[in-house]
């Protein structure tokens, strides 16, 4: 089997940068070890950007997310009992839309599929070999029979636990992790929205997160210990926790409803220096992570195959390898600034089990600070909306 790219992955970033490949008349292959239901059923947050929703729109795959995804203009941050709002369009003129990623995905695949586009689920024994020359192969399985895909590029878009940031030699690479001590406790409601917008709770508790999925779905999250069990909370003493970190002595109340789901996610920031290598290139959770804190993960995704996709554009059209030898270079500006924002509000809103009483009380001081200096909002804004420039 011959191709121009060989994606691994059909998450965001490999289904998106194959679909904007086609656009601009380069041919790709997407394998993907998973099957095409779980990929599109698997719910994650899914808070975009104005850059990503323009992405999606101008690719031509926008068309639910324009129908059905909500815009907003602001976002609010509970703190010691009230709520104070960051007002997006007034401070930088961009909103944020929530649009849950794996309807993304579903719109992804459905373009793919119209296309004619060449999309493999469920393959295994993944293999990458030869990206120091010009034609590396990827090895896989599929329907039990051993396959080989001959490419000019290969595009790892397979996540942090995939098989292609492994094939760049260690010797090359340079890893940065931090691990957090905590993680999230995840649900999902059959509920009327407790607000317009989301609401994001700093607490001597632990951080709390409200998010809207419909306007009868909601996604909620609290601070728990990543090694707690579902088991161990009730609806009722979940519905008590998120009361005492949410609502506020200024009458706002958060809206109960059936929880049908709950999950925990622990909490990390990880990035893999460089991104590429011979003719191997990584995007998304493949090359780097975020704490979901900031919202960045999709829209980093959108970023990464961005400039591939410019740059493999350049590569068949003009012959240039210049923007191809920069991707690292590119792409980890952009990736480095969301880390710092994403780890910056991650420790601004979390309880912290090794900070003092007066090191919480800082953490309150900041939010004042970013409430009601209007160039700190500003720059918080900036960096929420991804409208930083780098």
């Amino acid at each position: 089997m011959r191709t121009q790219v060989g994606i691994i992955g059909a998450g965001p970033a490999g289904l998106l940068l194959s679909h904007l490949l086609h656009l601009r008349g380069i041919e790709s292959v997407v394998l993907e070890a998973r099957g095409r239901e779980q990929i599109e059923s698997t719910i994650r947050a899914g808070v975009l950007e104005p850059g990503t929703v323009k992405l999606l729109m101008d690719a031509g795959v926008g068309t639910r997310l324009a129908a059905e995804g909500i815009v907003h203009h602001g976002f609010e941050l509970a703190f010691d009992g009230k709520r104070r709002r960051i007002d997006l369009t007034e401070l930088v003129g961009e909103s944020i839309t929530v649009y849950a990623q794996h309807e993304v995905l579903k719109d992804l695949v459905a373009a793919r599929l119209a296309a004619n586009g060449a999309l493999y689920f469920n393959v295994s024994a993944t293999a990458i070999t030869d990206v120091d020359t010009d034609s590396p192969l990827i090895r896989f399985t599929h329907d039990g029979v051993e396959q080989t895909l001959q490419c000019d590029f290969v595009i790892g878009c397979d996540g942090s636990q995939g098989v292609s940031r492994a094939a760049i030699p260690a010797a090359l690479r340079q890893d940065y992790e931090r691990v957090f001590p905590f993680g999230w406790f995840g649900i999902l409601v059959e509920a009327p929205p407790s607000s317009d917008e989301l609401i994001y709770a700093r607490h001597d508790r632990g951080f709390a997160l409200v998010s809207t999925r419909s306007p009868n779905v909601q996604r909620m999250y609290f601070q728990c210990d990543p090694k707690d069990s579902v088991d161990h909370w009730s609806d009722d003493r979940i519905w008590s926790e998120m009361h005492a970190r949410v609502d506020s002595s200024e009458g706002h109340h958060i809206v109960e409803g059936r929880i049908f789901q709950k999950n925990i996610v622990g909490m990390r920031s990880f990035v893999s220096t460089k991104m590429q290598h011979g003719r191997l290139f990584l995007a998304g959770d493949a090359a780097h992570i975020v704490p979901p804190t900031g919202a960045k993960g999709l829209n980093l995704a959108a970023s990464d195959v961005r400039v591939l996709a410019s740059s493999l554009e350049a590569f068949y059209r003009e012959g240039r390898e210049d923007l191809l030898e920069r991707y690292s270079e590119t792409a980890l500006k952009r990736i480095w600034r969301a880390e710092h924002f994403s780890y910056w509000m991650t420790r601004m809103m979390h309880r912290l089990e090794d900070a003092s009483a007066f090191e919480q009380r800082l953490q309150v001081a900041e939010l004042e600070h970013v409430t009601t200096s209007r160039s700190a909002s500003a720059a918080f804004a900036e960096n929420y909306a991804g409208v930083v420039q780098v």
